[in-house]
């Protein structure tokens, strides 16, 4: 049973689906029990037509549905009638579902759930064991997203935007469990860009594949934090760094230049240095420049803060950071490194240890606690 392509078909079924009239909760389970149907029956007696076999299959349980819903009898007799067997027509379906689960109607949460079981085909278990909560308390998250989206009709085009972010979110969850999240946001987005010719839409993908280049070095053995300046730049992924290059590049030649592109050649510039101290910070500082000319971030403002001061001193950099709102994430963390560049383990190492205390996540709080330590130690 090839497990890959029921993942591909999946949004494109359901799309088919909610293209003929259910809405998407009851399309979403027809199409689940089809996939059951298929683990039973493929094996011994695989159809010529994946897709066109599931759509048939699908709609099918969803008109039994209807039918045993006497409330609902009306609505049935506006159904289109069951299409012949027969290969299934192609179309937008997959794009509309990705527009259908990044509606604004859902919280950015929701929306990265809806899209892995809609468009990414993974079950409710995966995608728990994926977050760390149980099954129960992820299928009740699902649900809550499907019944928020019954009924919307996209009539109207939608928001590559809103996509992208949705995409962007699920990347950015890391991975854990049997599902890599960062590896299925790339997945996704090869899908999307294989639907939409937009240079956004290449933007993203070439910055999830340079960020997942570095991937392998980002961790030391006991799964503390290894800064970029320390990481083994041997362990990069030359492939993923040629891809991501390659499909930035021609993305960029378009002259359409979002917030995406931007960081995509921000992280080209890191993998593209043979060392740190090779670093081309005077570019880095530049492509900031244009990052908050599109988005005005002040977390953009605060990395483009750390990059003056490697491209100017560290003085600069702490001038630039006065700037920068000292509630954000991660400002105490980085007015520290640059008050250690300036010559003031002192103010520095204090500073480490309050950002430590800050810090979002176990890993990062103890990496920040080492560098208040290491500050702390007295040098023989």
């Amino acid at each position: 049973m090839d497990e890959a392509l029921l993942r591909r078909l999946t949004p494109e079924v359901i799309g088919v689906l909610v293209r003929r009239g259910a809405d998407f909760a009851a399309g979403e389970d027809a199409v689940q029990d089809a996939l059951v149907e298929a683990l039973r029956v493929w094996p011994e007696d695989p159809p010529r037509d994946p897709k066109g076999w599931l759509v048939t299959v699908a709609w099918r349980r969803f008109l039994d549905a209807t039918r045993s819903e006497t409330a609902r009898r009306r609505r049935e007799d506006a159904l289109e009638a069951e299409p012949a067997p027969g290969p299934a027509p192609s179309g937008d379906e997959t794009l509309q579902l990705y527009f259908l689960c990044a509606h604004p109607s859902l919280t950015p949460s929701s929306a990265v759930v809806l899209t892995l079981r809609a468009v990414g085909g993974l079950t409710t278990r995966q995608i728990a064991e994926a977050y760390l909560v149980p099954e129960a308390t992820m299928a009740q998250r699902i649900s809550r997203a499907k019944r928020t989206v019954a009924g919307v009709r996209l009539d109207q085009p939608g928001d590559v935007a809103t996509v992208l972010r949705v995409l962007y979110l699920v990347f950015n969850e890391g991975y854990s469990g049997d599902v890599d999240l960062a590896a299925e946001a790339i997945r996704l987005t090869r899908q999307l860009a294989a639907v939409i010719d937009h240079p956004e839409v290449a933007g993203l993908l070439a910055l999830m594949l340079l960020h997942s280049a570095r991937r392998p070095s980002r961790t030391a053995a006991d799964g503390s934090l290894v800064p970029l300046a320390e990481q083994d730049r041997s362990r990069w992924d030359t492939r993923l760094i040629t891809e991501g290059v390659e499909v930035l590049q021609a993305a960029l030649v378009r002259d359409r230049l979002g917030e995406f592109q931007a960081q995509a050649a921000i992280a080209a510039l890191h993998a593209d240095a043979p060392t740190a101290e090779e670093t081309d910070w005077v570019q880095f500082v530049e492509w900031y420049d244009e990052l908050l000319r599109l988005t005005d971030n002040p977390v953009v403002r605060l990395n483009r803060a750390v990059a003056v001061g490697q491209a100017d001193g560290a003085r600069a950099g702490l001038a630039a950071l006065a700037e920068v709102d000292p509630s954000l994430p991660r400002h105490t963390a980085a007015s520290a490194y640059l008050h250690e560049q300036d010559g003031d383990p002192v103010t520095a190492a204090r500073l480490y240890a309050e950002a430590a205390r800050k810090a979002s996540s176990a890993a990062e709080r103890d990496h920040l606690t080492r560098q208040a330590a290491r500050l702390n130690t007295p040098t023989a």
